[in-house]
């Protein structure tokens, strides 16, 4: 499956939704439930990736899991070069461009690059930016978060990652966060750029990810709150307003 085509194929239908899953955060078997419950509810595609504490094991037990509870295509969203699973169908191949590290903006890519083609992982090239509060990743990612009220920086940071020919924007509020990526941000993104965007982080109700939808992404990325809701109509109602 080429994994890039696919996911644009269903953008050009309108916003998707993708559940990320953190091998660190649940044993093998309920990553897989929680997979197979996802499909159930209507998301496009599972992630699979964490800020810390991913292994090569626990990614590719959980990986291998994943693919045999469902049948969406599976995105590696790596947290570094040091864990690549070939039981993946692709790797977001991204660079976290607002981090004060370089090892974030390019040194794990280089890296991580061989292994990649070894294992014959489709990458898909994609802006990642961090926006307050951060969260784990921001402080893992050493990131200088941009304001929630700085818009004209998320686009200019957009702006550049397209420029600079990646395939995806993904606007980063962190995992857990509390409050999810403004919409007014999402929006002003969106209209910038004619790449795909991703935003993630904080949401975890219907309202929320509508929000982001009627803003303009054009893919919603739910994690904590898939992995935790036990509820099967809470998610569906949530993977429904992402996708509107």
């Amino acid at each position: 499956m080429n994994v890039k085509k696919y996911l644009l194929e269903r953008i050009a239908k309108g916003t998707i939704h993708f559940t990320l899953l953190d091998p660190d955060k649940q044993d093998v078997a309920q990553a897989g439930r929680i997979a197979r419950r996802a499909e159930e509810a209507g998301t496009d595609a599972i992630m699979i990736g964490g800020s810390t504490d991913v292994t090569q094991k626990n990614l590719d037990e959980t990986a291998k899991a994943i693919k045999n509870a469902c049948k969406l295509p599976t995105i590696y969203f790596p947290s570094g070069a040091d864990a690549i699973s070939g039981n993946c169908d692709s790797i977001f191949f991204m660079s976290m461009v607002n981090s004060t590290d370089t090892g974030w903006i390019i040194g794990e890519q280089v890296k991580g690059s061989l292994i990649v083609k070894k294992l014959n992982l489709e990458p898909i090239s994609m802006g990642y930016i961090i926006v307050e509060p951060g969260m784990k990743v921001g402080e893992v990612g050493k990131a200088m978060p941009i304001r929630r009220d700085d818009v004209k920086s998320a686009m200019s940071y957009a702006l550049a990652c397209e420029y600079l020919g990646m395939s995806f924007v993904y606007l980063e509020a962190g995992s857990g966060a509390d409050r999810p990526v403004p919409p007014e941000m999402i929006r002003a993104v969106k209209e910038i750029l004619s790449v795909p965007l991703i935003v993630g982080g904080g949401i975890r109700t219907p309202e929320a990810a509508k929000a982001a939808r009627l803003a303009g992404a054009d893919a919603v990325v739910t994690g904590t709150f898939v992995e935790r809701c036990s509820d099967d109509s809470d998610l569906k109602n949530v993977i429904k307003a992402a996708k509107g």
